[in-house]
């Protein structure tokens, strides 16, 4: 039966590092002996449950982290049964009593979710081109069967045949329309974790292989598609778009230098950089042959490797490739590559082989081998194991992966980060103290206090910050754990301010205040992070321009080159400032109240005639009324 881990039950890996003791580490583990008959029982029917509907509900409950929450805080806390739920018949006859009835009664059940460190554990998954990734870079590496264990693999695999669609292929996400990128990809994966051709009795690998060739084959998945399936040996590398690391080595003040990138993409890119220029290819097997005979529509040593270079699927493509990206990515393949795989400009690979390493060796340190997301830790992982199988990073990485991992009914997934705890914590916070309550459940406040204080950010990443393209990260605050080491702009907002409602609690409710010293540093982090326009970006301040959006070969992601100003974040970081005006009037004032103005004035700039927002999260922006 499988248990979730959580910080205050961390074992002695000696590969897992921490800045915090781990606090906020969630992770699943097998353990054949636990649990009683009836609590199997219930886990299957959860199971079952959701498969006879997943083609109508695509989200699971958590109902297998619930099952074994509700066995251990009910004794635990030593809390009675919940209330019987209200029902009130008319509206219109409303009265106090019934709703704090229900809001105690939610509460009450909400305390039973949180873990002793202070967060709320739950799923963080849906994207459906994680785990394929995750499959052929431990596969490439020769650890993927005792990394993950038949029983990480029977959940994987459950999780894939749950979140096929009907037609046979599937979608970017879990909600989405297939995709020959996730659809070739995931048939892979499950190809890689043992499943049959043909299907053997089960028509789901039949199917989805036939969507595969009905749509061209897989030299129409898009280039990340691409990308993976050439290490893995399935795809040639001349058939991919170049991915130079020599980009790396360009002066910072060029627009284009990848340092001026969005953080995700160019710490996606980087490690990208890596493998192609090394061509690196996975030992060539039976299954790697099999699968060059099965996933296209012609015969593998047919195939027009560089007019498959351009080729994708009609439902992949999302952001067309320019013409000019056309004529660059033709100009690096015919010239620019030719002469850089051969002496003398060998060199320069060489150079930039190595440069890239440095960059990839300081994420994978700065961030405790979790990287800022799933898929540049799978990335790293598998360069550091082509520089030294035997490596200590190498170990590091591995001890790692189960972070990503996450259980529910619908199998096992993986996550778009290592979890969304501090972001929930905040919001959490937030509507605990709405409720007027807290006198009744401080005992959640003073727990959820506590993660507060201990995942602020202390210092900044090691080493000189302009050498490894890195903005200052002292006194932010992290989408999910200290240890992933990336704070954000909104994140630091929220922290901010459910750390200020907070101190102004009484301690005998929520402990210990936050030390105003360490207000102070997210404050100077929030005020460094705003754009001249007024906005604020995700994790840095943007860095380069939007018309460097021309050379995104990623076809089915748009607007990922740049870190983009959001209204979302601006809202967020006002709504921050403003509370710590009023908690400390007396630091950096008048600093506070210029960028507020500004951040006022881009939110107002881009709101659309009739009163939205484009593409935005729109509810943070009702709150600015406040302020």
């Amino acid at each position: 039966m499988w248990k979730l881990v959580l910080s205050s039950s961390e074992g002695n890996d000696p590969w897992v590092k921490s800045l915090n003791n781990h606090v906020g580490r969630q992770y699943w583990e097998f353990d054949p002996d636990l649990g009683t008959a009836e609590q199997r029982a219930l886990v299957e029917k959860a199971r079952q449950e959701f498969h006879n509907k997943c083609s109508q509900v695509k989200h699971s409950s958590d109902l297998l982290m619930r099952l074994q929450f509700a066995k251990e805080n009910m004794r635990e806390m030593g809390l009675p049964p919940l209330p019987p739920e209200i029902k009130v018949e008319n509206e219109k006859l409303m009265t106090e009593e019934p709703v704090e009835s229900t809001l105690r009664r939610a509460l009450r059940f909400y305390s039973t979710l949180q873990v002793e460190d202070g967060h709320w554990p739950g799923d963080y998954g849906g994207p459906l081109f994680l785990l394929p990734g995750l499959i052929i870079g431990l596969f490439v590496m020769g650890t993927l069967y005792t990394i993950l264990t038949d029983q990480h693999q029977l959940e994987i695999c459950r999780y894939l045949y749950n979140h096929q669609n009907m037609d046979g292929g599937w979608g970017l996400h879990i909600e989405g329309g297939s995709t020959m990128f996730c659809t070739v990809l995931n048939y892979v994966t499950l190809r890689l974790l043992g499943a049959s051709m043909n299907g053997e009795g089960d028509e789901a690998m039949p199917k989805a292989r036939q969507w595969i060739l009905e749509r061209g084959g897989a030299t129409h998945i898009p280039s990340w598609g691409k990308f993976w399936l050439s290490v893995l040996g399935v795809y040639e590398w001349c058939g991919n778009n170049p991915l130079s690391p020599e980009i790396w080595l360009l002066p910072y003040f060029l627009p284009v230098h990848p340092g001026r990138m969005w953080c995700h993409c160019r710490m996606v890119y980087l490690p990208m950089s890596y493998l192609y220029g090394k061509r690196f290819v996975g030992p060539i097997n039976a299954s790697v042959l099999s699968l060059r005979r099965e996933i296209y529509a012609q015969p593998y040593h047919q195939i027009d490797w560089n007019k498959a270079r351009n080729l994708c699927a009609k439902e992949d493509l999302y952001y067309p490739h320019p013409m000019i990206q056309d004529i660059i990515w033709s100009t690096l393949h015919k010239i620019g590559e030719p002469l850089l795989m051969n002496w003398p400009f060998s060199k320069l690979r060489k150079k930039a082989l190595s440069t890239v390493m440095e960059h990839i060796h300081h994420e994978d340190e700065n961030t405790q081998y979790i990287c800022i997301g799933p898929v540049n830790k799978v990335l790293n992982m598998v360069c550091c194991w082509v520089e030294d199988p035997n490596s200590m990073a190498n170990k590091l990485h591995l001890s790692r992966i189960k972070d990503y991992l996450w259980l529910a009914e619908d199998g096992m997934k993986m996550q778009g980060y290592n979890g969304s705890q501090f972001w929930d914590v905040t919001f959490a916070v937030q509507a605990i103290l709405a409720t007027e309550l807290d006198d009744e459940y401080g005992s959640m406040l003073k727990k959820a206090n506590d993660f507060i204080r201990i995942s602020q950010v202390r210092d900044d990443s090691s080493g000189n910050l302009s050498f490894w393209y890195r903005h200052i990260s002292k006194g932010g605050w992290p989408f999910s754990t200290l240890d992933n080491g990336w704070p954000v702009s909104d994140c630091t907002g929220e922290g901010l301010k459910a750390a200020i409602m907070l101190s102004r609690m009484p301690t005998t409710i929520t402990g210990e205040a936050i030390a105003k010293e360490k207000l102070y540093d997210a404050v100077n982090f929030i005020l460094s992070l705003q754009n001249s326009n007024g906005g604020f970006a995700s994790y840095e301040p943007t860095r380069s321009y939007k018309w460097l959006e021309m050379v995104n070969p990623a076809e089915t992601f748009g607007d990922i080159i740049i870190d983009y100003q959001y209204v979302e974040c601006t809202s967020a970081v006002i709504q921050g400032l403003g509370e710590f005006v009023n908690y400390c009037p007396g630091y950096r004032r008048k600093e506070i109240e210029v960028c507020i103005a500004k951040a006022l004035d881009y939110i107002e700039s881009i709101q659309l005639p009739d009163g939205s927002w484009p593409r935005e999260i729109r509810h943070h922006c009702i709150e600015l009324q406040r302020y």
